[in-house]
């Protein structure tokens, strides 16, 4: 966990012990049921943990925020970020019970307070949340009109956050008020060279 340490210094001994733990559990649970492809899990360190904490190194979330992580599959970006941020309460819905019951399993391991799970279908979530996060989980002309009724209008910044690489056409036409933050800037590993965070704030959709 050399990257993490040096990416996110600030990071306590106890949330340091809980990131090194993910790689053998995960480890773990992948030769059970194939949870991360294996490709992907002998480089969880970089492809999963650091690409779902990098909206951290964007995004402060108050105390007591509401995030929802649509399609969360084994638990990224949800899992890491709520290490990262233990006072911000994490909702990962996914339709596969399966990877959910894996999520629980890690969380009780890790002593994970702030994360409660959904096995379902977000088209049939009315709940509202602060900002929802997705990673690859469908292109954005489905994802946003999807979960945009799970977006808290409010005074307080709030919208979508949407882990994404590839061409953004779609959506700087779409969305005049988007933020588009250049992983590489952060982060200096080929991996990231064309990753992105697209925010759309909540007013523009």
């Amino acid at each position: 966990m050399n990257k993490l340490k040096y990416y996110f210094p600030e990071l306590s001994n106890d949330q340091i012990k809980q990131f090194e733990m993910l790689p053998g559990l995960f480890n773990y649970w992948n030769s059970k049921i194939n949870v991360i492809s294996r490709k992907d899990i002998a480089e969880i360190e970089i492809r999963h943990i650091l690409h779902s904490l990098s909206i951290a190194k964007f995004f402060s979330f108050n105390n007591n925020s509401k995030i929802l992580d649509v399609g969360t599959g084994g638990g990224f970006p949800g899992i890491p970020l709520a290490i990262f941020f233990p006072d911000v309460d994490f909702t990962l819905i996914d339709r596969t019970e399966k990877k959910i019951k894996i999520i629980d399993f890690i969380k009780e391991d890790l002593k994970i307070k702030n994360i409660r799970t959904i096995v379902g279908d977000v088209k049939n979530l009315k709940s509202r949340f602060d900002f929802v996060l997705g990673r690859a989980v469908s292109k954005m002309e489905k994802f946003v009109p999807l979960v945009k009724k799970n977006v808290l209008i409010q005074k307080d910044e709030s919208g979508i956050i949407y882990l994404k690489g590839g061409d953004l056409t779609y959506e700087e036409e779409r969305f005049p008020n988007i933020k588009i933050y250049l992983l590489k800037d952060r982060f200096k590993s080929n991996f990231f060279e064309t990753k992105k965070i697209i925010y759309i704030p909540q007013n523009d959709f």
